[in-house]
């Protein structure tokens, strides 16, 4: 992924979850780590093996960062 690419996929990322605290830091493989704040949150690749371009996002959730979640209706 060339800077450009980096700074739009950036600016993507901002918009959509509306938080301009998200960067991407470029990676020796070409991806780039996603960063909230100083927190990283997930990594995006640049898929170009078919016609189009695509840009995969991937973050992995730990279980012990989740919440209890005894608040949270489940549904039936």
């Amino acid at each position: 992924m060339n800077r450009s690419e980096m700074l739009r996929v950036e600016s993507y990322l901002r918009r959509k979850f509306g938080n301009n605290s998200i960067s991407l830091k470029e990676q020796k493989d070409g991806s780039c780590e996603v960063q909230l704040g100083e927190e990283f949150i997930g990594v995006v690749y640049r898929d170009d093996e078919d016609e189009d371009v695509s840009y995969d996002f991937h973050m992995a959730i730990l279980d012990i960062d989740l919440d209890e979640g005894t608040d949270i209706p489940l549904p039936d």
